[in-house]
């Protein structure tokens, strides 16, 4: 089977993948969820007219020319309503947020009065009629759209809700990724390995992955070197109901790579199978029925690559959520030589020079080496067929941070 360019493994691994159903959650559960309808105010916000300030409520007219003496015939505080209506030549006491007696229609701010023996105020400035308060459906009023489909829902965002008096909102449903590590050789982390046995990591990465753009994950362990082991995961992730099977490993062409054999056995539709990119040639990716599973490389940083380059985008699209690769123009920091047929994708550090960033490459590239992605700023994109470059030739560079 020929390398499949990446641009074109993307476009196919997009191919029909729409926003998942809704769901309705309670608003405390909104957090980072994605409308998939607008959001409608069931109230006007503020519901009345309304005090910006502490001072005193009067009558615009009353106060045009300064100074001007009021008599104070009461107060109203928030949450509470002025019995009565203020006559002309008369004022209220009047507390941030609450409502507007009737028969006012303007604040005067508290610094800029003086109280008299009597029981009067004194009010030396004049004010404007209609300083200082808040109309009625200021911020908006019942019926309003205040955010459309498609809006991440973040924390400005839910007060606002919260304001229109929504206490639930229908939002896309989390897309179910299920991720499934195979090899003999593996061990949870904590574990003593034996002979030969390393510690399972790549999991703990493609869950990160899939957790950074909305996405649930199911980590459902490591399946032995056995078909009927692999097979028995399988077969958890599509009672789990996942939109997205994962595998690492096995699913090379050596004796011990079973994956691929598995999946088509319990039914998956083979599209693509070895991608013209480095690290994750072996990536591999088909259908079983309407779950999307993808065969990571075992490798851990091409397990890594690839998460970001594949699985991030049909998720994040899974989820109703937009998702662009953070690609950016650099200068090398170093010479690199000449690349074959593949796309490399090679760890670097960024760093900035002035107006200009500089990836500057890792010197070994192994493909399981995670200490370097780790610290890496950014993968240095290379188009296959790329000749030998200089330093501070333009390069484009893939952000990780």
């Amino acid at each position: 089977m020929a390398l499949l360019p990446v641009d074109q493994a993307l476009k196919r691994l997009l191919e029909d993948v729409e926003p998942l159903p809704s769901e309705s959650v309670a608003l405390a559960d909104a957090y980072d969820r994605v409308l998939a309808e607008p959001v409608i105010a069931l109230r006007t916000q503020p519901p009345f007219a309304a005090s910006a300030m502490d001072g005193y409520a009067v009558r615009g007219a009353d106060i045009a020319t300064a100074p001007a003496r009021l008599k104070v015939i009461g107060e109203v505080a928030a949450g509470h309503n002025f019995a009565g209506t203020v006559a002309s030549g008369e004022a209220a006491r009047i507390f941030t947020g609450a409502p507007l007696p009737d028969g006012t229609d303007t604040v005067v701010i508290q610094e800029n009065v003086s109280g008299l023996a009597d029981g009067r105020i004194e009010i030396a400035e004049p004010t404007r009629s209609g300083a200082n308060v808040r109309r009625a459906g200021l911020d908006f009023v019942a019926g309003d759209t205040l955010l459309e489909q498609g809006h991440l829902l973040g924390a400005s965002a839910l007060s606002l809700a919260a304001s229109a008096n929504r206490s639930h909102l229908d939002v896309v449903r989390k897309p179910l990724v299920a991720i499934i590590a195979t090899g003999d050789e593996l061990l949870v982390p904590g574990s003593e390995p034996g002979p030969g046995q390393i510690i399972s990591s790549n999991a703990y990465g493609v869950m990160g992955s899939a957790l950074s753009v909305g996405a649930r994950a199911l980590d459902l362990g490591i399946a032995a070197d056995r078909k009927e082991a692999i097979a028995a995961l399988v077969k958890q992730a599509v009672a789990a109901k996942a939109d997205v099977i994962v595998t690492m490993g096995g699913a090379s062409v050596g004796d011990h790579d079973l994956v691929h054999g598995v999946l088509t056995g319990e039914g998956m539709t083979l599209d693509f199978w070895k991608i013209a990119m480095r690290p994750g040639k072996p990536l591999m990716f088909g259908r079983l029925g309407n779950i999307r599973c993808i065969g990571l490389p075992g490798n851990p940083v091409a397990s890594l690559v690839c998460s970001q380059l594949f699985l991030k985008p049909v998720l994040a699209r899974l989820g109703g959520r937009p998702f662009r690769q953070n690609i950016r123009e650099a200068l090398l920091g170093s010479p690199m030589a000449a690349n074959d047929q593949r796309q490399d994708y090679i760890r670097a550090s960024l760093d900035r020079q002035g107006s200009a960033l500089v990836a500057t490459p890792f010197n070994v590239q192994d493909s399981s080496m995670l200490r370097t992605m780790a610290t890496a700023g950014c993968l240095i994109v290379r188009e296959p067929f790329s000749p030998a470059a200089e330093a501070g030739t333009p390069c484009r560079v893939l952000c990780l941070n």
